[in-house]
């Protein structure tokens, strides 16, 4: 009789791998773990393509694993920045309260949407992000006055990090981050230590869905995990390390390469359907 692994892991297929591919996983893991301290963002917009590309895994799989990979990155790495109080955790709350609800409404409308416009919804959205960073000026102040206007922009940005999320499959510190900074005027690193302290719960809760229904591939997962919180003390001691205006500058970049990403993704999507 033949066997079968469990759900959320492994196949046969999957054990004969060889060691150069976990290698790999590796490598992707410790670059998304890098990224994810510097910007304060999961690291999905890289590990996603990657384990397509690289290890071969289907686009759903690969998004499951990603969520596994991101945990440990953003748990670290909110540990680094909160050793430095550059975390707020009643902030970190009132972001996932937002993005809970956020998510189911962009899940709704994911349906609705012709296939074709969910991109360019997303390349918009960067767009307006990118002005809206060039018309305010970067900064380190580390405070963040939660009154009642405040919290409910907080909650406003998780909203928004939601619906992004899920529409496109892209969300958390690409949106709370610029959030943040441009509409509460948070500093750069509070917006990021806080990203990733709201990332934790938003993963942990996906990764547990994912592994309940065998789509994740837990090793590969927990390899790039281990590298990316390897690597992620040390984007955010990059990230201290930088000006803000040079800070704001390379995540500018980042977010432009996100854009690229989600219509290539889009393009692929529409080629293989056609």
């Amino acid at each position: 009789m033949r066997r079968t692994a469990p759900p959320g892991f492994p196949s046969q297929r999957a054990d004969a791998q060889p060691w150069g591919r976990r290698a790999l996983a590796g490598l992707v893991g410790a670059g998304a773990g890098l990224l994810s301290g510097l910007f304060g963002v999961g690291g999905g917009i890289v590990l996603v393509p990657a384990l397509v590309v690289v290890l071969g895994l289907d686009q759903r799989r690969a998004a499951a694993t990603s969520l596994v990979a991101i945990m440990p990155a953003a748990l670290v790495g909110a540990l680094s920045y909160g050793l430095r109080g550059e975390v707020s955790l009643i902030a970190a709350a009132l972001l996932v309260l937002g993005s809970l609800l956020g998510t189911q409404i962009g899940v709704r409308l994911l349906h609705r949407l012709p296939t074709r416009a969910l991109s360019w919804v997303f390349v918009a959205f960067i767009i307006v992000v990118l002005i809206g960073q060039r018309l305010s000026a970067p900064g380190r102040g580390g405070e963040l006055a939660l009154d009642p206007t405040r919290c409910a922009g907080l909650a406003v940005v998780g909203l928004v990090a939601g619906v992004m999320a899920g529409l496109v499959g892209v969300g958390g510190g690409v949106v709370v981050v610029p959030g943040m900074e441009i509409v509460l005027g948070a500093g750069d690193l509070l917006a990021r230590g806080t990203s990733l302290a709201a990332m934790v719960p938003t993963a942990l809760s996906g990764t547990v869905s994912n592994l309940r229904r065998g789509s994740a591939d837990l090793r590969i997962g927990l390899l790039a995990g281990l590298a990316s919180a390897a690597t992620s003390p040390a984007g955010a001691a990059l990230a201290a390390g930088l000006s803000p205006a040079v800070g704001r500058w390379l995540f500018s970049a980042f977010l432009l390469l996100a854009a690229l990403s989600v219509i290539h993704r889009a393009q692929r999507a529409g080629e293989g359907r056609g």
